[in-house]
This record gives C-alpha cells, sequence and structure tokens, in this order.
C-alpha cells in the first residue's frame, strides 16, 4: 500500500487523505484534541449521512471523521468493478485511521461502512478501541442468515444491481421505483432527496453500484478470524433490508466483548432517522470500554458536557 498523503486545515484538520492515486474528502470536526471516533457510510449515502450524530459526539468532546468512501469522493472514483473489491474498501478505511495519528479509534460504520468496519477489525484490530456496526451484521452471519431466515428475500436488490445499465436507469429517477422501493423505507423525504442529489452531483451512482458488483471478488477477503476488539452492534426493529436473525448469529463471530441493542419503531437510515439514540448507545459502548472515558454516561470525554437529547434507546 502506497504511504496515504495528507491535505491539512491549519495543520490539524484533516480535510482529505490519499491512497494509491486517490483522494479521499472527509469531514473532521470537534474538538481536536478529543477521543477518536470514525464514522463509515453506507448506501447509497455519503459522509453527510453522519452530520447530526457527529455533531452530538463533538458537543460531547469527541473529535470526528467522517470520510466520503470509493467511489463517493470526485477524486476517488475508479471505473472498474474490481477496483471496489472489499479488500480495497478496507484497506481505504486503514489508510484513512493512520493518517489522522490518533492512535486507536473507535470505529462506527453504517449498512456497507459496517461491513468495512467488521473488515478492519479483522485486519488491523490494533487500530481500534472498540467497533460499532449499525444495521449490517458480521459478512459471515449475514451469509448464513440467507440460508437460515428470510434474509435472502430482504436482500432481493443486491441480485438486482449485478444486472448492468437497469439499476442505474432506476436510479436516475428522483421520484421513481428506487427511491419508492429503497430510500423511501423509512427516509424522510429531505434525507432521501439529500441522498440522490448527491449521486447525481457526484455522478456516483455507478461506482456506488459497484460496492454490490464486486461482491464476487470478496470471498478470498472477508473476516475469517473472531473478532477481538469489543463489538457493538445496533439494529433497528423496522429495518426492511436486514433482519435480526444475522446479528443474532454475529456473537459466534467475536471473542471479545459483545452487545446487540435494538432501537425500536427505527427504519434502517438509523442515523438520519434515530441519531440521538444512536449517540447514546455509542457512547455508552466507549465509555464500558475506553480506560480514558468516565463511566458517567452524562459526562463526555472532558468532564461533564450533558447528555445527548432525545437519547433513549
Amino acid at each position: 500500500m502506497n504511504s496515504p498523503q495528507t491535505v491539512k486545515d491549519d495543520m490539524s484538520r484533516l480535510t482529505s487523505f490519499e491512497r494509491q492515486g486517490l483522494t479521499f474528502e472527509v469531514r473532521d470536526s470537534g474538538p481536536t484534541e478529543g477521543i477518536p471516533v470514525i464514522l463509515l457510510h453506507g448506501f447509497p449515502q455519503t459522509s453527510a449521512s453522519w452530520r447530526s450524530v457527529a455533531e452530538s459526539l463533538n458537543r460531547l468532546g469527541f473529535r470526528t471523521w467522517a470520510p466520503d468512501q470509493r467511489g463517493y469522493s470526485r477524486g476517488a472514483a475508479p471505473s472498474r468493478r474490481r477496483d471496489y473489491r472489499f479488500s480495497e474498501l478496507v484497506a481505504d478505511a486503514v489508510a484513512l485511521i493512520e493518517e489522522a495519528h490518533a492512535g486507536p479509534v473507535h470505529l462506527v460504520g453504517h449498512d456497507w461502512g459496517a461491513g468495512v468496519a467488521w473488515g478492519v477489525a479483522d485486519k488491523r484490530p490494533d487500530l481500534l478501541r472498540t467497533l460499532t456496526a449499525v444495521s449490517v451484521p458480521h459478512p459471515l452471519a449475514f451469509a448464513l442468515s440467507t440460508l437460515t431466515s428470510a434474509q435472502a428475500f430482504k436482500s432481493w436488490y443486491m441480485l438486482l444491481f449485478q444486472i448492468p445499465w437497469i439499476p442505474e436507469l432506476l436510479m436516475r429517477k428522483k421520484d421513481g421505483f428506487f427511491y419508492r422501493r429503497l430510500l423511501g423505507t423509512g427516509a424522510t423525504p429531505e434525507n432521501a432527496a439529500r441522498d440522490l442529489n448527491d449521486l447525481h452531483r457526484l455522478d456516483a451512482i455507478t461506482n456506488a453500484l459497484h460496492w454490490y458488483r464486486a461482491l464476487p471478488f470478496a470471498l478470498s477477503s472477508l473476516p475469517l478470524r473472531k473478532i477481538s476488539v469489543p463489538t457493538l452492534q445496533v439494529w433497528s426493529d423496522r429495518d426492511t433490508a436486514v433482519g435480526k436473525h444475522g446479528h443474532d448469529l454475529s456473537e459466534k463471530f467475536v471473542s471479545g466483548p459483545w452487545e446487540l441493542r435494538t432501537l425500536e419503531g427505527v427504519s434502517h437510515w438509523i442515523p438520519d432517522e434515530a441519531a440521538g439514540p444512536l449517540t447514546t448507545v455509542l457512547v455508552e459502548h466507549f465509555r464500558r470500554h475506553d480506560a480514558c472515558l468516565p463511566g458517567d454516561s452524562t459526562q463526555g470525554p472532558q468532564g461533564d458536557m450533558g447528555s445527548v437529547d432525545g437519547a433513549t434507546a
């Protein structure tokens, strides 16, 4: 892997990083000396999906980095589907963590970002304080759940996305099939429009689909060892894309401390729809497994900084 290069703002903010000639944009916010948290977005969203969670964490004294991942950054948009294989996605996240120079981090991923986070925890546990996987279980547990539950039916769109051109045509209709059946299942009209507009603005529709189209290349790089870092999984009971069975099975693939939290009445789009409750369970997880943080859930990393508004789980 090439040594990543950096673009910094006032020598303190990481606004982008490079890996193998690709330039990834990063949202860096919160106190510069705060406890480090990396936030990885999923499909078909950008780092904007983490804005509310990042703001809540920043108020509590955490520093957050939320990258626009491969295909979603203009400078990191290769055209071949094999360039989006799982090992490359994981290596991108590792490069960001190393470039942040923050020591071990709390790593949080939603949807596809959760899949990448599982891969980082498998390949480089030394870089992590904790792992939080939001909405998506361990990759092997997910695969097993497709054979032992209704997950295969919930994942129908993954097969659709393998077809050339047709998914692109569906996604280019801002009020059509894709909007109604995927983004429309729980996402607010404002957030769904934001995500689709971002894909159009960045010309990232095919790039986003390549995350799925590269799955045939992923078999050799899926996490095979048990995850040793403290792991939190967050699932929501109105998730129409991912069922609970895969989350229950994930415990078999974790050797470290493991916990599953369920958010009731929340759809798949947890960071947007339930930023307060998600932040609450994140901070509880961070404090439980990080000796640098006080244990009182009403305190931030630097002391009493208030609780998160609307945070119930």
